[in-house]
This record gives C-alpha cells, sequence and structure tokens, in this order.
C-alpha cells in the first residue's frame, strides 16, 4: 500500500501547449493517504482518466512529479509500480475457469500452488465466486466476469493501489448497488488504496471516503459526500451532486450584504468582500429552502410529488428555485413565500466560493 504524493502535475496530449485550455489536467498538488478510497468524479472529458493513467505509470505527465511513499515514480514503469487496475470492460481469460483467471497473476510471479490455492480461496468467498470456480469464464455473464476482474485485481498482497476506471459500466442496472456495496466491504476489510473512476455520483458518494471532483481539467473539490454536498467549494459541486443540483442565482454582494432579485440574503461565507468585476451567484440546496411568511414572495410553477418527499419549481423574476419538502408538508395555496436556510446559502466568485 501507499500514500500518494502529485506535486505541480499537469499534463497536456499537444507538443505546443502555451494556452490554459492546451492543458487536459491542470496543475495538481495533492497528498491522498495510504489506505483510504478516493472516487475521481466528473463529467467525460474532465481528465479523470489521464490523472488516473499518470498515476498508474500508462503516461507520463508533461510536469510534475508522482510519489509512492515518497519514493518519486515518475518515469518507472506501471509494471514496477505494483497497481492492480480493473478496465470499464471485463478483461477475463474466458478459455480458463474462474479459478485458473484469480490465480493467474499469483502463479505468474511464481507463487507456490498451496498459497495460490489458499488465497484464491479467500479471495473468491469475498466475491461469491466459490460456488463457480471450476466454470469455464466464457459462461458467465457481464458480472461475474467482472467479479473476476476485481478478483485479480485483490488477489495479490503486494499491490500499492487498485484502480477501477468506470468498472461497473456494463453491469445491469440492479447488480450495480449489490456490486458497489460489496466493494465498499472489501476495502473496509483489505485496507488497500483504492482510486474509482466515474461520472455517477450515486457511485462516488457510495464507495469513497474522499471524493475528488474534477471539472475542465481542474480539481475543484476533495472531500467526503457530506462535505460535498453541505459545503460545496465550487459551483460545479453544488450542481453535479444532488438531485436536482443546487440553485443558482444571480446576485450582487457589497460591504458584507448579498441581494438577490433586491431582497437581502444572509450566506454562510459572505463577509466584506469587493466583486471587482466577478460574476456573482447565490447558491443554495433544495433541501435547504423553506416556505416561511417571514420569507420573499415567489410563484409555484408545479409540484412533483415524488412520494418520500415533493419537489416544487418556484420562480422569482426570471429566476427558477426548485426546493425539496418532506412528503405531506403543506403548500401555500396564495402569495406563497419562501426562505433560505442561511446555514447553507453560499456566495460564489466566479465559480468559486467566497473565502
Amino acid at each position: 500500500m501507499a500514500e500518494i504524493k502529485l506535486r505541480q502535475v499537469r499534463h497536456s496530449y499537444l507538443r505546443d501547449h502555451r494556452k490554459e485550455e492546451d492543458w487536459a489536467l491542470k496543475e495538481l498538488n495533492a497528498v491522498w493517504q495510504d489506505g483510504t478510497a478516493y472516487a475521481l468524479l466528473g463529467p467525460s472529458g474532465c481528465g479523470k482518466t489521464t490523472l488516473l493513467n499518470i498515476i498508474s505509470g500508462l503516461i507520463t505527465p508533461t510536469e510534475g512529479r508522482v510519489l509512492f511513499d515518497d519514493r518519486d515514480v515518475t518515469d518507472t514503469p506501471t509494471g514496477e509500480r505494483h497497481i492492480a487496475q480493473v478496465f470499464q470492460f471485463p478483461v477475463v481469460y474466458d478459455t480458463m475457469t474462474v479459478y485458473d483467471n484469480l490465480a493467474f497473476p499469483l502463479r505468474n510471479r511464481g507463487m507456490d500452488s498451496a498459497r495460490v490455492s489458499a488465497r484464491v480461496g479467500e479471495i473468491s468467498r469475498m466475491l461469491d465466486l466459490d460456488s463457480m470456480l471450476s466454470q469455464k469464464a466464457y459462461g458467465l455473464t457481464a458480472d461475474g466476469k467482472q467479479k473476476i476482474s476485481l478478483g485479480r485485481g485483490l488477489v495479490r498482497e503486494d499491490v500499492n493501489i487498485i484502480m477501477f476506471d468506470e468498472p461497473l459500466t456494463v453491469i445491469d442496472p440492479h447488480l450495480k448497488w449489490q456490486l458497489r456495496s460489496k466493494l465498499k466491504e472489501l476495502h473496509q476489510r483489505v485496507g488497500v488504496t483504492m482510486i474509482y473512476v466515474t461520472h455517477d455520483q450515486t457511485e462516488a458518494l457510495t464507495f469513497a471516503d474522499q471524493v475528488v471532483v474534477i471539472y475542465e481539467g481542474t480539481v475543484v473539490q476533495v472531500g467526503t459526500p457530506v462535505e460535498l454536498f453541505e459545503k460545496p467549494q465550487h459551483t460545479f459541486v453544488g450542481h453535479f451532486i444532488g438531485s436536482p443540483g443546487m440553485n443558482l442565482l444571480p446576485c450582487s454582494a457589497a460591504d458584507g450584504a448579498t441581494v438577490f432579485s433586491g431582497i437581502p440574503v444572509q450566506t454562510t461565507n459572505a463577509h466584506k468582500f469587493k466583486t471587482n468585476g466577478r460574476r456573482m451567484e447565490l447558491g443554495i440546496r433544495p433541501e435547504f429552502i423553506r416556505f416561511d411568511n417571514s420569507g420573499f414572495e415567489v410563484e409555484i410553477v408545479k409540484v412533483d410529488d415524488l412520494g418520500r418527499y415533493q419537489l416544487v419549481e418556484t420562480r422569482r423574476a426570471e429566476n427558477t428555485i426548485k426546493m425539496i419538502l418532506a412528503e405531506g408538508t403543506s403548500i401555500p395555496a396564495e402569495r406563497p413565500r419562501i426562505a433560505f436556510d442561511p446555514k447553507h446559502t453560499w456566495l460564489y466568485a466566479d465559480g468559486w466560493a467566497v473565502s
């Protein structure tokens, strides 16, 4: 296992990379703790796989250094980094049995048969593969084959990191939750550093201890699922995480006062602040808005009853404001007014939370 340090790492696929947009991965300085489960979360093309490949050694970064436990591995080949990688599509040997697929990495390293058998047995029980060890891999379903891929990553005891690159893409939706839970359980049991790449917020938030959110090549926030939900440090985090995401509303800010649509609004992070021509926005999640006669007036556009909660869409001037209310909450019929929870209302300048 290894602590990962990234020092001034950035990467461009272009020979001439003078402009900011030429960089697929913007400068990154980070320390990722040994034994922690991380998720790299963001939309397609944001730089997730580039970062994963830099850590694994498949890509040498244009600039910066990569260290495992203070050992510089920037120029170390992938095979010498002791990394296991599970890809989007299952990589198995169809003509081999499940047992032989799991044993393959150990036999390649000259491990004696007794130890191979013990280790394969341990991992196959973890993954619920022990009843099919004698079966040929070609007869298995996609999720069964992906379990083999997971098993080959876990079976080695000498790995520094196990990496997962969109590993549940080909899995049926009703089986994804089961495999996500299994991965979480496995991490807690084996304690190895894991990095999980995904564009799916549910996968990231249910798997990871720490989520690394990437937007247009920039790491915009690293934090626990709770921190990302309650304290988004960038508007992209607020928008991308949550369903629906954070309401983002144009506002003005001066002398410690934040004003939205002519109404002063108290925020958790607004102090004496000069806008200096920056784009100012107010961020509030739908969960932290309530009907309140002391608030400001809005128009109710529609109400969707989603069983456990109600999704209410309101409007003030040209701005849509969404609310999530508990089932059975009374909705005013006339002149509704709403209020924001100041502890969860954020002020942003050019996308970044004001500090």
